[in-house]
């Protein structure tokens, strides 16, 4: 299907018509990049855009909001999705083309394969969200595969995601370089995130302390603090700073994300519920 909209950057809704353009990329000689999104798109987002503009000569973007990793009671119906928006912010920024398949397009009837990625995709987010990574990993190798770029990138906001993905790529022989790009961050320190529009005004102030506590529990564990210490005060402070629920603070390794051990380097990461939000996120030990 051709662009529903005016401008230098194209739409396009089905797999045929995103290869069609690809492989014509490919026979100038230009390299690709593909950057997948479920769209509601912010600075986090444009700052991938950038990165790829800057490591390929042509950039894809993807949105798609894949029903397969939402549970049953999340957020899948209610998710934002302004697309003419997303477009808008795309074509300024320079990217080339957008593929935003309908949720036919990507399962249609039939459909019954799915990917798993076993032991990465079953602790932190994936102990909490059955299923999730599942869709994840199902629907990024649909995309890669529906593409086939030379880089892939995502943010680091989603580490376990990221992981999982550099998993599949390897284990499945995927010819993609998986690029993981540093986590964009309001001035006071807010992980970018379109569930952050969940928050009311109030919930928006306290949300940074997320980041702020796992940021002293990376410290203290850096400089030989007990693990298992730091993590309980940090899920203490959390909750303390007006967060609902902890789901968890874990130091992790940061390839394996089995436990840490003393004197390894590796990530902290938590989830938290703020209200309608729930909020993620990581930093590195």
């Amino acid at each position: 299907m051709p662009s529903p909209y005016a401008g230098a950057l194209v739409a396009v809704r089905d797999v045929e018509s995103l290869r069609r353009r690809v492989q014509a990329w490919r026979r100038e000689g230009r390299s690709v990049a593909l950057v997948p999104t479920m769209g509601a798109l912010h600075k986090g987002h444009l700052t991938l855009m950038d990165r790829a503009q800057k490591m390929a000569d042509r950039v894809v973007a993807t949105i798609f909001v894949n029903p397969k990793q939402f549970g049953p009671n999340e957020d899948f119906k209610s998710y934002p999705r302004p697309e003419h928006d997303d477009f808008e912010l795309l074509n300024t920024a320079g990217v080339h083309l957008l593929f935003a398949p309908d949720v036919a397009a990507m399962y249609p009837n039939g459909f019954a394969t799915n990917v798993r990625v076993s032991g990465l995709s079953d602790v932190l987010d994936g102990a909490h969200r059955p299923g999730h990574f599942d869709g994840v990993a199902t629907v990024v190798t649909k995309l890669l595969l529906q593409t086939l770029p030379d880089i892939a990138l995502f943010g680091e906001k989603d580490y376990q995601q990221l992981a999982i993905i550099k998993r599949l790529v390897a284990d499945l022989n995927i010819p993609v370089d998986i690029i993981g790009v540093p986590t964009v961050r309001d001035a006071d320190g807010l992980a970018l995130s379109s569930r952050n529009a969940y928050l009311t005004p109030a919930e928006r102030a306290q949300a940074p302390k997320l980041y702020a506590v796992l940021t002293a529990a990376a410290a203290a564990i850096v400089a030989g603090g007990d693990i298992a210490q730091a993590l309980a005060t940090a899920q203490d402070e959390i909750l303390n700073a007006g967060f609902s629920n902890v789901d968890y603070v874990e130091a992790r390794h940061g390839e394996t994300l089995q436990p840490l051990k003393a004197g390894e380097q590796g990530r902290i990461l938590a989830a938290a519920q703020l209200g309608r939000a729930r909020l993620i996120d990581n930093v590195a030990i």
